[in-house]
């Protein structure tokens, strides 16, 4: 068998796993692993110095570049931002190359799909954590009551992204795991859209974050849920197109949506404006931004009055927490957004330390009718990285991409097209393999509960 070449483009956060995994199955598998990323630095470190691993500098954007590796591939895995992977896969029609992503199907990326299926190729998508490992675990559970003569009649899906209990140090009961920017923006763009018992239901951005749902982990405690922007398009992806409940949700901490609500409420999540003089701007300054003018009260007095919370209450702490009062630090921003300069703030408290462990979590429902009975299934799956390089962000987001290349180079994934990891084909043996990497599900059968308002706040 002769030398089968994966070229990665992108060497973020999320690549170190799918690379580690790559260069450990080199030699068995016969492959060579070229890293290619703006900055050859960081493509070297993924690589080391394995002798079947190469770091190249690679500009996405330089046309013939991009164009020749790709040529010189056998298959190619794009770990850039979401926006980006449409260049890449372009070429890989032209060139004949099967292709990677762990992002949400674009427009431009789902009109390739005839071109794709004409050349025999396989585009996959989404086959990530979320999206991806949701997709794969829930598809495993719904295809099984199925074809048990089950049909299904509720489905909620939470993920999240948080800090490991023995590395949670703060009063928001959160750290980064994954891209500061993401979680500032998170929720805009639209209403999230769901559907309960039957009812279309809609949560505008501002009121987002005071409408969770509480979730039990058992060894975890307690944590909330809320609504993701769009679950409705999930009825057809699923095959769920008459289900009467249908709803997907982030996961953090009880009290970290309640807290962030602050934010939304004073627009300082807001990315569609630059602010003036930002660059000398004091954490202080940018927070009397967003406050009335007065000549004689405090920035803390008029915060206090404006949110109507005491001084004494714990969002209070957390605002404190954050040193967001603090007349002497700088934003060091130029011609910035309030959404860049409240994630300057945060990128101080809320960076994961070197020995610092994330943690994922994901906790699907499935309720269903089956011989006249309806019946719940419970299914979680906690995942906790071993420190600040090595997390269980990168594991989750990383190890499902690669499993699905070397799936795709050798054969064993065969249907062409744009898609997703909702197949047999692709589920079954990589949910499998998942398990030999700690990431395996817990299902509990329970008492079906249906949609209950009461365990929504706000």
């Amino acid at each position: 068998m002769s030398t089968r070449t994966i070229l990665v483009i992108g060497a973020g956060k999320s690549t170190s796993q799918l690379v580690n995994y790559f260069l450990n199955k080199a030699t068995s598998e016969n492959l060579e692993i070229i890293v290619g990323d703006i900055s050859i630095e960081n493509a070297q470190k993924l690589v080391g110095d394995h002798p079947r691993g190469k770091a190249i500098a690679l500009d996405v954007f330089n046309e013939s570049q991009r164009a020749k590796v790709i040529q010189e591939a056998t298959i190619v895995v794009s770990m850039l931002p979401a926006r980006f992977h449409i260049e890449v896969a372009r070429d890989c029609i032209t060139y004949n190359k099967s292709m990677v992503t762990a992002s949400y199907i674009s427009k431009e990326m789902q009109a390739l799909d005839k071109a794709a299926k004409e050349k025999g190729l396989i585009f996959m998508n989404e086959i990530g954590l979320d999206p991806g490992i949701d997709h794969m675990s829930a598809m495993q559970v719904i295809d099984r009551i199925r074809d048990n003569g089950g049909k299904m009649i509720l489905f909620e899906s939470f993920t999240g992204g948080l800090v490991a209990p023995e590395s949670d140090t703060n009063l928001w009961n959160y750290k980064f795991t994954w891209n500061p920017r993401n979680v500032v923006l998170a929720g805009q763009g639209g209403a999230a859209e769901f559907i309960q018992e039957g009812a279309y239901k809609y949560i505008p951005y501002q009121r987002l974050f005071r409408r969770t749902e509480f979730l039990e982990i058992e060894g975890y405690g307690r944590f909330e849920g809320y609504a993701n922007r769009n679950s409705l398009k999930y009825r057809s992806v699923y095959g769920l197109d008459d289900i009467p409940t249908l709803y997907r949700g982030t996961i953090r901490r009880v009290g970290f949506s309640k807290a962030w609500h602050i934010f939304v409420m004073m627009g300082m999540t807001d990315d569609s404006y630059t602010l003036q003089e930002t660059e000398n701007m004091s954490y202080r300054d940018f927070l009397n931004l967003f406050l009335p003018y007065s000549p004689t009260d405090s920035v803390e007095l008029k915060l206090r009055h404006y949110l109507k919370i005491d001084q004494d209450d714990l969002l209070w702490d957390k605002l404190v927490e954050l040193d967001i009062f603090n007349p002497d630090k700088k934003l060091g921003l130029k011609n910035a957004t309030p959404a860049k300069c409240l994630q300057r703030i945060l990128e101080d408290k809320w960076t994961l330390a070197p020995e610092d462990k994330d943690m994922i979590v994901m906790y699907h429902k499935f309720g269903y009718e089956l011989d006249g009975k309806r019946k719940q299934i419970d299914a979680t799956m906690v995942n906790i990285g071993n420190d600040q390089i090595e997390t269980a962000m990168a594991r989750t987001v990383g190890l499902p991409v690669a499993m699905a290349t070397l799936r795709i180079l050798n054969g064993d994934i065969i249907t062409p097209g744009v898609q997703l990891p909702i197949q047999k084909e692709v589920y079954t043996p990589i949910l499998k393999e998942l398990e030999e990497y700690g990431i395996t599900f817990k299902e509990y059968q329970v008492p079906y509960l249906g949609y209950n308002p009461n365990n929504v706040g706000g």
